[in-house]
């Protein structure tokens, strides 16, 4: 492989994984509010544009993350209100998956990405899980 197109890999593998990260903030972010975000606001805290906020909640939305989007005056973008989340059965292929991805993220990129690989390692290993 060239060093240029070695380059291009690293750089879009490097973009990769910054969008995930930003998109793991964003679900966050917008679980934690108490009402609709506008994307510019979004965008000026995520240091971004707002295209690219747009984009990431398309992904998100299209991957199956119940955002809700208002557009118009007054519009933003929420998180689906569905109660209290409930618990979630893997099996050993699911774990599986789910570790290689926070692998690849990095299972440290964010406390609740460490919480989840540690969640996942004690739930692989048969360990009690708190």
């Amino acid at each position: 492989m060239k060093s240029s197109a070695k380059s291009a890999a690293s750089r879009e593998n490097h973009l990769t994984v910054r969008r995930v990260e930003r998109q793991q903030h964003l679900i966050e972010r917008l679980h934690a509010a108490a009402d609709r975000i506008t994307v510019g606001t979004l965008a000026r805290d995520f240091g971004v544009s707002a295209r690219t906020i747009a984009r990431d909640v398309e992904r998100l939305r299209q991957s199956g993350v119940p955002i809700d989007v208002t557009t118009g005056r007054g519009g933003g973008v929420a998180l689906g209100r569905h109660g209290r989340i409930p618990a979630i059965a893997f099996d050993l292929r699911e774990i599986a998956a789910l570790m290689a991805s926070l692998t690849a993220l990095g299972p440290t990129a964010s406390p609740s990405a460490t919480s989840a690989m540690d969640k996942l390692a004690t739930a692989l290993t048969g360990g009690s899980m708190t």
